[in-house]
């Protein structure tokens, strides 16, 4: 078994880990910090009681995706969690529509740490560190979804930003640890001395791609409009009323489509499909891959690609430069 393979099965039978810190985090505090956030983005922030979360997207007048976001409720803030490099993005397209509301918006990424541990162990090896009474509702509006980080090795200094969050990703028991930067490496330590494995970006490809999990960057673009990324019932609250973009997102709706949708496509052959590799139909381009990887459960290369309306129903086959090709149900 090569490396890759070796932390894709930590990551879903065991404990995988990775280093997460450089992804943005964004604090929103103030008294009107949850109607504020609701009226820019697709979800139901009102509803989010302390410990719940959501995703969701913050999106521009015309409907286009700004930015794919996981929300985090707690007693006194919102904490917006998104891919690296988006502090800024995100900070001032908020901060424009910002006049009169006692919000305050603060870029948090240099100041938390954030680890991915994943797999059918992490809870186990969580409850080592500390932690009896783990989330267990992955981005739910129960009060289930985050819950403070119990380290009994951590410095109380450290324990107010410390924070155990369900989020998915690769599947089922993926948590962010969120703790503050300084805490990052003794938390490392502890968590692979109770039985974590040290993972790879390309060994999360693999579980997060076979999960049906896109990033932006990648797979999401300001391009995009909310409903191509097929993640309507995660994303967008369709009863919320009104916010910024929502009537671009209101009139697809009504329509019922969309041209292009966001699907798993497998490939035949062991060659995994380049980014941007073309998918086609009658020597008519289709589609475009987003991401990919070799898929250990499929034994095949898998993608997440952009298909064209009539093309993208499950089972529709398609041509590619490295062979025959197929929309398949994600996640696996």
């Amino acid at each position: 078994m090569n490396r890759s393979n070796a932390q894709y099965q930590a990551l879903t039978d065991g404990a995988g880990l990775l280093d997460f810190s450089d992804r943005t985090k964004i604090e929103l505090t103030g008294t009107d910090r949850a109607t504020f956030l609701h009226n820019f983005c697709t979800n139901d922030v009102s509803q989010l009681a302390p410990g719940a979360g959501c995703e969701a997207f913050l999106t521009d007048v015309q409907g286009k995706i700004v930015a794919h976001v996981f929300v985090f409720c707690g007693e006194s803030s919102l904490v917006l969690d998104a891919v690296a490099s988006q502090a800024a993005k995100i900070a001032e397209h908020l901060d424009c529509y910002l006049i009169r509301e006692d919000v305050q918006i603060d870029d948090r990424t240099e100041d938390w740490g954030e680890l991915f541990l994943s797999g059918a162990e992490a809870p186990e090896v969580l409850r080592k560190l500390g932690n009896q009474d783990l989330p267990t509702e992955p981005l739910s509006y129960s009060p289930l979804c985050h819950t403070p980080l119990r380290y009994k090795d951590m410095q109380i200094t450290d324990q107010a930003a410390a924070m155990v969050r369900s989020v998915g990703l690769s599947g089922e028991n993926g948590f962010f640890i969120q703790c503050q930067r300084r805490a990052v490496a003794a938390l490392t330590d502890s968590l692979l001395a109770a039985g974590a494995t040290l993972c790879e970006a390309e060994a999360f490809d693999m579980a997060r791609i076979e999960a049906g999990t896109p990033l932006f960057g990648h797979d999401i673009t300001d391009a995009n409009l909310p409903q191509e990324v097929d993640r309507n019932e995660q994303t967008i609250s369709f009863t919320k009323g009104c916010y910024l973009g929502q009537e671009t997102i209101a009139r697809i709706d009504a329509l019922g489509h969309v041209n292009q949708t966001l699907c798993g496509v497998r490939f035949q052959g062991q060659v995994v499909p380049e980014i941007g590799t073309e998918l086609m139909l009658d020597d008519k381009k289709v589609g475009r891959v987003t991401s990919a990887t070799y898929s250990p459960r499929l034994a095949a290369p898998l993608a997440l690609a952009y298909v064209r309306r009539g093309h993208n129903a499950v089972g529709a086959a398609l041509a590619s430069p490295i062979g025959a090709a197929e929309v398949i149900q994600l996640p696996l």
